[in-house]
């Protein structure tokens, strides 16, 4: 397969080979790919002769997956790029009349582009408007975040989705420093949260876990993940796998318990003496635990650091 080129690409895609080789492409069968990005994956799957759906919420992904497609007059005819939220994928499908797909994969997370975007507000290492929408045609933004919360609000998103153990200090702060002039940039957030840190911090940069809970409650990324897990697999044609890349351990264990429930053939109550619930299992998990980046693609890729890969084939 074609490997990427981390100083030109628009986008690096973590574990491609992984990944796309997990669907066992065949030869004009459909896959979808929910977050086309910079269609990396996407494009390994036209590669390999199938035919493709991909969606991305970011309008600019879209332009860009849909230019780098058009290049190649070997993939006329086989892909459909759609500005859209991979979470819309039943009424994706039944707007072009698809019952069924043979694969899906779902790369969650930021991507390499809209992290070096600086203007896109999502970095800690660069000072910017404070932004962070992945579809920049849809609500708040994380300085409406910063600012319209209470106290209370910002420590239950920081807590929640940055697992930050100083969320009540720092949500604290922000309210503090608010009060005398709006939060509106990447570098006064992260300068605020690296002040509520004790000198000599160790761990990496202190905005981190705040910078990744404001960016989840921004685009909503936990709030359907479940739901859309199951509409996915529900789609796939016997067989067929769905492959989903997560990045930290929030979106992981939604990931890794739903999958765990699709291949349990008991779903009963664990305090219960025996089955009752009649149920069989309607996939099986490809390996037993997930799928890490090796230390080739480490080096070569560093963000690809907290990547799992998780895969279930349909029965």
């Amino acid at each position: 397969m074609k490997k990427e080129n981390p100083s030109n690409t628009y986008h690096i895609p973590v574990m491609p080979n992984e990944t796309v080789g997990a669907l066992n492409v065949q030869k004009d069968k459909l896959y979808f790919d929910g977050t086309a990005g910079g269609g990396g994956h996407s494009e390994q799957i036209l590669q390999l002769g199938g035919r493709l759906i991909a969606t991305d919420r970011d309008a600019e992904a879209v332009r860009h997956t849909q230019n780098r497609f058009s290049k190649n007059p070997e993939f006329a005819g086989r892909y459909t790029v759609i500005h859209d939220n991979f979470k819309n994928a039943d009424a994706i499908l039944n707007q072009l009349k698809i019952a069924y797909i043979d694969g899906a994969l779902l790369d969650l997370g930021v991507s390499s582009r809209q992290l070096d975007a600086c203007a896109r507000g999502f970095s800690y290492m660069a000072d910017a408007p404070l932004d962070m929408r992945m579809n920049q045609q849809s609500g708040k933004t994380a300085k409406d975040i910063v600012n319209g919360y209470s106290e209370e609000e910002l420590a239950r998103v920081l807590y929640r989705y940055g697992e930050e153990k100083l969320s009540r200090r720092i949500a604290r702060a922000i309210v503090t420093q608010r009060n005398s002039a709006p939060i509106e940039s990447t570098a006064r957030l992260a300068q605020l949260v690296a002040a509520c840190y004790p000198p000599f911090h160790k761990g990496g940069n202190p905005a981190k876990r705040t910078f990744q809970a404001l960016r989840i409650e921004v685009n909503d990324e936990l709030s359907g993940l479940d739901t859309a897990l199951n509409v996915l697999f529900n789609r796939l044609s016997p067989q067929s796998r769905l492959a989903v890349i997560s990045f930290h351990s929030l979106e992981d264990r939604v990931v890794k318990q739903k999958f765990k429930q699709l291949a349990a053939d008991c779903i009963c109550d664990k305090s219960l003496p025996v089955c009752v619930c009649a149920n069989k299992a309607k996939g099986r998990l490809i390996g037993s635990k997930g799928i890490r980046p090796s230390p080739n693609e480490l080096s070569q890729n560093p963000r690809s650091k907290s990547a799992t890969l998780r895969v279930i084939e349909k029965i």
